[in-house]
């Protein structure tokens, strides 16, 4: 049976907060924000009410309860509706009388603004993505704000995109974030018309593109792998968790996210294999562990050092690498402020957390390890998605070469 109830976005605020609808059905769940905001202390949380308070002190408790009451009856209508109709009911189609009541589908929603705004918040998407989508959002607000252009979904078009574009480039961002700006406003644009709010398809037009570029990033070589390995840091313990984490990352081929989930019950019997669920996309991946991480594993306890945030890690991975005289010059260059810039680095000064998992791929592929085996550890679907991420010189690749039949 369906049921709904509605809940506050922050129930221990002191500050007026959100309240959602959640309507769940069929082992599915419709997270709606109702637009209504209300302090904690007004609100009855008991599972029977979920409504304001009927206190003076909140004079407009009974109209805000009457359109909860609307919002609820809409959703169960909706429901019936569907299966009366023979229609699987999905969290979009329970959304359309919803949104009918609080107007979201009209007038300042179809403002490309307002409407990514409503999607971000009513959507389920990984915080990672949902963090993407509003630099987008904040972008498009201060282009909205410099040039007065109206921003309705029926206006994006090659225009607008060709003044986008340049307020990015003006930003001096990369080509990179150009085009993942791109990306998202696409993204918005294919669900406004998903919904019925334009029929707007300017944005499918091959000049609406995304500017892409292959970013120029490092790996570690194994024998550089194996210095930092070996570095003697005279009992410094917060060298050490990070040195070793990224050690465990460099053989596994773990994001940070999945390495500070890490746990002994990942580990099998035997202490050969670890299996994880992925946070990103929610694979498992089970993957051999080489004897380093092994003795890495065994010096605490069976589970991996506590980490420090990302940045930290970050921070101390170069400290490490200077350490380790990770020096080899080198150069990278990329598109940023719509020009071709080259700037030069030692090594060590590019290392980040990911350089592990870049390193497990590309050194795993130097090796041999068939593509297909290291794709299902790393996630990749395509092997061409997968060879724009290993990074290798031509003399690596040369030196690859060197056993192949073909040059005997």
């Amino acid at each position: 049976m369906p049921s709904s109830t509605f809940v506050l976005k922050e129930p221990t605020s002191k500050e007026p907060t959100l309240v959602y609808l959640i309507f769940r059905f069929n082992n599915t769940r419709l997270k709606y924000s109702t637009g209504q905001k209300i302090n904690p202390k007004f609100w009855n949380p008991k599972k029977d009410k979920q409504r304001a308070k009927e206190t003076r002190q909140f004079p407009g408790y009974s109209e805000f309860n009457s359109l909860l009451d609307n919002l609820e009856s809409a959703v169960h209508n909706q429901y019936r509706k569907l299966l009366n109709d023979r229609l699987a009911p999905t969290p979009d189609l329970l959304r359309i009388p919803l949104d009918e009541i609080l107007q979201k589908g009209n007038g300042k929603a179809k403002d490309l603004v307002a409407f990514a705004e409503y999607l971000v918040e009513n959507t389920d998407r990984k915080p990672g993505t949902k963090k993407q989508l509003r630099q987008t959002i904040r972008n498009l607000k201060e282009f909205k704000q410099e040039t007065k252009r109206s921003l309705h979904l029926d206006s994006i078009d090659l225009e607008f995109y060709d003044l986008f574009v340049d307020f990015l480039i003006r930003k001096d961002y990369g080509k990179n974030t150009v085009g993942t700006a791109i990306k998202n406003i696409k993204v918005f644009m294919n669900e406004a018309v998903d919904r019925n709010l334009t029929n707007n398809l300017q944005y499918k037009n091959r000049r609406f593109k995304n500017h892409e570029e292959s970013s120029e990033t490092i790996y570690l070589s194994e024998n550089e792998i194996k210095r930092l390995n070996s570095l003697e840091l005279n009992g410094n313990t917060r060298l050490e968790k990070v040195r070793d984490l990224f050690i465990i990352a460099c053989y596994t081929g773990l994001r940070f996210s999945d390495l500070i989930e890490l746990r002994m019950e990942n580990i099998n019997k035997q202490g050969s294999l670890v299996k994880i669920r992925t946070k990103k996309t929610g694979e498992i991946v089970i993957i051999p562990l080489r004897n380093h991480v092994k003795d890495i594993l065994n010096r605490y306890k069976g589970e991996p050092p506590k980490a420090f945030s990302n940045q930290k890690m970050n921070e101390y991975l170069k400290e490490l690498g200077q350490l380790a005289d990770i020096s080899e010059d080198v150069v990278i260059t990329g598109t940023k402020g719509g020009v071709r810039k080259s700037e030069a680095f030692k090594k060590w000064e590019l290392i980040t957390t990911h350089t592990a998992r870049r390193s497990f791929a590309t050194n795993a592929y130097l090796a041999n390890v068939p593509t297909i085996s290291i794709m299902k550890i790393t996630g990749h679907k395509t092997e061409k998605s997968f060879l724009k991420y290993i990074k290798i010189s031509q003399e690596d690749n040369a030196n690859k070469l060197l056993n192949h039949p073909f040059f005997k």
